[in-house]
Formats: structure tokens, C-alpha cells, sequence
């Protein structure tokens, strides 16, 4: 189930993009995160659906640290980053990229620890939105483990569809036993029907 926005969501987030002047306050470092349960994805008639399994023994994780030129995200037409700013700390980056199949691929996203659960995801994916849209993108796509329902929580949310599952993915890392989700938001409001119905079970 949807966690809702609590009282603890800050109002102050000031999304800005990635410029010569504030390039230092990004970097490819990933903060640990908890993983307190997954995703179960299910395939039938057509469409995708899940449900979630709690674990009664939660535990850390944290992704590789990342070696990325963020210099090659400023003033370029093909890609883009964002970060997120409450009262002057850097709270959170986002970085998308034109794809191939005329959606704009997330390639990152990430909230800084002390700013999790107060809408700094929110806001840097609606920056991404309005960076797709400007560049004439059909909409957003992009990847995460079954084991990140924070992060699923998050792209539900934010209006994405579930729409593909992948358990070969990480057979040959460490993660071999994580399952690779797919999540798109159209513009075009094609999935508009199962996002309500999503949203509709989300708020019971």
C-alpha cells in the first residue's frame, strides 16, 4: 500500500538545472537505503499488476558509487540533470537522456538521506517531466529492482505504469536474485485508465 504524504513534507524544494556554477554539488556517490520489502509483479490479460511483500527483517543497501562526467549534463541538448535544494543543502539529483524509442530514459535518481519522504523525489521527477515534454519526448521510462519499493512507490505515484519484468538481468552481479522492473509514463494519457484504477487502490 501507498504510504501518504505526511506532515513532514517540505514546501521550500527549489529544483534547479545543472550549471557550471553549482556542478560541485554533484557527484555518482549512492547513500544506503533500507529495503523493507518488494515488488511481485503479475502479468495477465495483457497488462501488469503487483502486490507487496513486507519483510518482518529489513535490511540496508546501497548501489556502486558511480564515475559520471556531470560536465557533459550541462547545456546539452541530449541529456540533462537536475538538484534539488532545501534551505541552500543539496537534497537530491536526477539525470535523464533522449532514448532511442523517443522516451526519455532516468538514468538516476537520488535523495540525499536527512530529505527522504518529504517530496524532493516528487520534484526532481517533475523536472524530468518538464525537460522531456520541452524536448519533445513521448514521455519517461526507466528501471529499478523489485527490492526498491520505495523507489516503486515513488514512480507509482509520480503516475508511471508498471510495464515489464526482467529475472535475467542481474544473473551475472551480485544481485542475481533481484528482479528488473520497467516503468513508463506516457504523455499521450494511454495508460490514463490503469493509473486511476492503480491510484484508486493506492487511497484505500
Amino acid at each position: 500500500m501507498m504510504e501518504k504524504a505526511t506532515a513532514e513534507t517540505v514546501k521550500n524544494i527549489s529544483v534547479v538545472p545543472l550549471s557550471q556554477e553549482n556542478l560541485g554539488d554533484a557527484d555518482g556517490r549512492h547513500e544506503p537505503f533500507i529495503v523493507f520489502g518488494r515488488l511481485v509483479p503479475v502479468f495477465a490479460d495483457g497488462r501488469w499488476t503487483w502486490t507487496e511483500e513486507l519483510y518482518s527483517q529489513p535490511y540496508e543497501k546501497c548501489y556502486p558509487d558511480e564515475k559520471v562526467d556531470f560536465a557533459k549534463y550541462v547545456d546539452n541538448p541530449r541529456k540533462a540533470a537536475f538538484l534539488a535544494y532545501v534551505d541552500g543543502q543539496c537534497a537530491g539529483r536526477i539525470r535523464v537522456s533522449r532514448y532511442w524509442d523517443g522516451f526519455a530514459l532516468v538514468e538516476d535518481v537520488a535523495v540525499n538521506p536527512p530529505f527522504r519522504k518529504k517530496g524532493v523525489g516528487r520534484a526532481l521527477m517533475q523536472a524530468a517531466v518538464e525537460w522531456a515534454k520541452k524536448a519533445g519526448m513521448k514521455g519517461l521510462t526507466l528501471e529499478t529492482q523489485d527490492n526498491n519499493l520505495a523507489a516503486c512507490r515513488l514512480y507509482s505515484k509520480c503516475g508511471f505504469i508498471l510495464c515489464g519484468a526482467d529475472t535475467m538481468l542481474y544473473h551475472n552481479t551480485p544481485y542475481k536474485t533481484e528482479t528488473a522492473l520497467y516503468w513508463y509514463l506516457p504523455f499521450d494519457g494511454e495508460f490514463d485508465a490503469s493509473r486511476k484504477e492503480r491510484q484508486a487502490y493506492e487511497s484505500l
